[in-house]
């Protein structure tokens, strides 16, 4: 296994580090970041454009490979990923917006898959009847509505709901504001900011891991497998928790692997709608403001999220079906 481990993350370096320098290349060839400053008015002198952009090292009169060559070195031996249009560091902002989307999204996700995992067994082993039926509307009417048409709602209500109080429940914005010493003010002021984004970001995941988990769950009951361990004296539960559970929950465990990548940049909408500085929203930054070196920083931690849900998703499967050979 450690063999095959090691293996495999030799293989996705590899394929880590081709699909970096490809997004380097299409970001230096699409975006203009020269049209920054020269859309200012008045238009400052073109030398001192020059030296701006020579100094973020993102010139488009220099070479692209000898930008790209001094770019990669910066990264390897400094951990430097480069200025911004503006001159202001890459890393440091992409190390605080991680902090900012770990924060926001990794409490939903471990609720969203619980919930939906859970509600997705419930429906399969009732299927067609009355809880089955209407949880299936319930899903398909959250299914439905756009995120950010979510988020609004969700905003509107709690508004709603501390104008009615009287006092503060909850905050419609941010991620913090008490600058306090006493963590256990801390921690309330932070339950108060992050109960709506929450609930939000929950919502839809709970919703697919509901809908996914019992179609697998469903094909899997059907399996002869399953029906041989009913005809040998189990009932339909203990076959289920035995054998076409831990069968169905393969693909779902896949699903759940390869979704790192968007637990850290997958939350846009919601993090526009509540005024959080995460991972996602700066990503959107970068590409309005022609950030080069921001864009394809946010592009190889993807990357590496990915990477490391496609290893995560293969131990898993091999755990869960002992069936499959790692060779």
């Amino acid at each position: 296994m450690l063999k095959y481990i090691i293996k495999r993350i030799v293989n996705y370096a590899v394929m880590l580090f081709v699909a970096v320098s490809m997004t380097y290349f299409l970001a230096s060839a699409f975006m203009d970041p020269r049209s920054n400053y020269m859309s200012r008015h008045p238009q400052p002198p073109v030398e001192s454009v020059n030296r701006s952009l020579d100094n973020a090292n993102i010139n488009d009169q220099t070479p692209i490979i000898i930008r790209y060559l001094h770019w990669l070195k910066n990264v390897v031996t400094k951990w430097d990923w480069g200025l911004a249009p503006d001159q202001s560091p890459v890393g440091p902002a992409v190390a605080s917006r991680i902090s900012a989307s770990v924060q926001l999204v990794t409490i939903a996700t471990v609720l969203s898959i619980l919930i939906g995992v859970s509600i997705g067994v419930y429906t399969a082993i009732r299927q067609y009847k009355w809880q089955d039926r209407a949880l299936n509307v319930v899903a398909t009417f959250f299914l439905v509505i756009p995120p950010a048409v979510l988020g609004l709602f969700v905003a509107f209500g709690a508004i709603a709901l501390n104008n009615a109080a009287g006092a503060r429940i909850f905050f419609v914005t941010g991620l913090h504001s008490y600058e306090g010493s006493n963590p256990w003010l801390w921690f309330v002021d932070f339950l108060q900011h992050i109960v709506l984004p929450t609930i939000v970001i929950t919502i839809p995941g709970a919703v697919s891991y509901h809908l996914t988990q019992r179609t697998y769950l469903l094909d899997t009951m059907n399996a002869d497998y399953v029906r041989t361990a009913r005809a040998k004296g189990l009932t339909l539960n203990q076959a289920i928790r035995k054998h076409a559970l831990r069968t169905s929950l393969i693909p779902t465990t896949v699903n759940i692997a390869f979704s790192i990548a968007s637990v850290f940049t997958g939350a846009v909408i919601t993090e526009t709608v509540f005024a959080i500085n995460g991972l996602g929203r700066y990503f959107v930054t970068t590409i309005n403001n022609n950030d080069i070196n921001g864009a394809t920083a946010i592009a190889a931690f993807g990357g590496v999220c990915t990477l490391a849900g496609a290893l995560l998703a293969d131990i898993l499967s091999a755990w869960l079906d002992p069936r499959i050979r790692l060779s």
